[in-house]
């Protein structure tokens, strides 16, 4: 199984941009699909952006589209969370998550779709 660890956080102002990453070990990353989530205090687990395995197909959440860009790097194990323009309700912590899966192009974009979880990072948003 595939252990994820998200890096990139911070507290920002609005309109600044973070890249955050999420560093994967254990199994092939290349096999995983794979997905950033985020939760808010006091609100449900969200949706944010999806890749499939080779990247070929994304997917984003309407709120973060135009902003935000997911993209992975097999080669280095990682996937990527480039956000820019970015908002005061963007706060939240974010979380990547994978899930094995044999189609390549492939996306998933609900939690229950997805076995593995990194911890978190927190990304704050001052207006």
């Amino acid at each position: 199984q595939v252990q994820l660890v998200e890096s990139g956080g911070g507290l920002v102002q609005a309109g600044d941009s973070l890249r955050l990453s999420c560093a994967a070990s254990g199994r092939t990353f290349s096999s995983y699909a794979m997905g950033w989530f985020r939760q808010a205090p006091g609100k449900q687990r969200e949706f944010v952006a999806a890749i499939s395995r080779i990247g070929s197909n994304t997917y984003y959440e309407d709120s973060v589209k135009g902003r935000f860009t997911i993209s992975r790097d097999n080669a280095k194990n990682t996937l990527y969370l480039q956000m820019n323009s970015l908002k005061p309700e963007d706060t939240a912590v974010y979380y990547c998550a994978a899930r094995l899966f044999n189609a390549v192009a492939t996306i998933f974009y609900t939690s229950l779709d997805y076995g593995t979880w990194g911890q978190g990072t927190q990304v704050t948003v001052s207006s």
